[in-house]
């Protein structure tokens, strides 16, 4: 199984679904690092005072939130942590809605969710309910002290939690300004039959492994290349790896009765879980 980036528990209901969270995608490219070319060591970013051009120094720098053009409001470390909101390990399900009813530009990044320990069962049930109704949960989740809305949706035999952007974030498509001729287009009919007959024509299964991004192939050839002729040269950097804490979550699968059966409120009897490590 792919490394876990976080662990908690799908919650609707009484119901506690223990999960792990595993990215679904990598990030792919070239990465161009700074070198100085004098001695090949990294070159970083500095913090420049943008008006004087000297740098300043870690001590002397604050944050704040633009509130009018040209006007600041300061806010302190603390304030900041004091509006972080609480992680409480747990993909908080608050509705079920249509699949269809997702705005495509709402959708930001995918992730599988595994099932841990022995919240199997309750996992399947989750997702042939949502399989069978077309439904997809809304959830909230913390992730890294920030809250984001995320969906959660049935894949073959897996889960997706899929992050969502908020509405505010999304810009409307008014801001287009898109004209008559677009929004209420006149088509002749040999227009829209040549038209289709095109889109059947190139026609094709969707086939991953043929899609490559053809400019970090060509840089990667490059580099393979110059490296093969001893053209490499040494430099000195660190690598640290941030740990991430997994939670303590419990298995409520017979909790499922008491939620359908408006007991919401009654007290669930916890077991005993014991500590999990952090993740390697």
């Amino acid at each position: 199984m792919a490394r876990a980036i976080w662990k908690g528990a799908i919650s609707f209901g009484l119901v506690h679904i223990p999960v792990a969270l595993v990215s679904a995608t990598s990030s792919q490219g070239v990465d161009f690092d700074w070198l100085d070319s004098r001695s090949m060591d990294p070159v970083g970013y500095k913090r420049v005072n943008k008006v004087t051009g000297k740098e300043v120094t870690k001590e002397h720098i604050v944050k704040g939130v633009q509130f009018e053009k040209g006007r600041y409001v300061v806010l302190s470390e603390e304030e900041i942590r004091s509006a972080h909101p609480v992680s409480t390990q747990t993909i908080d399900i608050f509705s079920f809605v249509d699949s269809a009813q997702i705005p495509l530009q709402n959708i930001d990044t995918p992730y599988y969710l595994a099932p841990d320990k022995r919240g199997g069962k309750v996992y399947a049930l989750l997702r042939e309910t949502l399989s069978k109704t077309d439904k997809v949960a809304l959830a909230r989740v913390v992730l890294h002290t920030r809250q984001y809305l995320a969906a959660l949706m049935p894949l073959e035999s897996a889960l997706v939690l899929v992050k969502l952007r908020w509405p505010q974030e999304v810009r409307s498509l008014d801001e287009l300004a898109l004209g008559s001729e677009v929004t209420k287009p006149q088509l002749a009919k040999a227009e829209l039959d040549m038209a289709k007959r095109l889109v059947e024509d190139m026609s094709a299964d969707w086939k991953p492994e043929d899609y490559h991004d053809e400019f970090e192939d060509k840089i990667m050839a490059l580099v393979d290349k110059k490296a093969h002729e001893g053209k490499i040269e040494d430099v000195e950097t660190a690598d640290g790896e941030e740990e991430r804490k997994s939670a303590d979550v419990i298995d409520l699968t017979e909790l499922l009765k008491r939620s359908l059966g408006g007991k919401a409120a009654a007290k669930p009897v916890k077991k005993t879980a014991k500590k999990t490590k952090k993740a390697s």
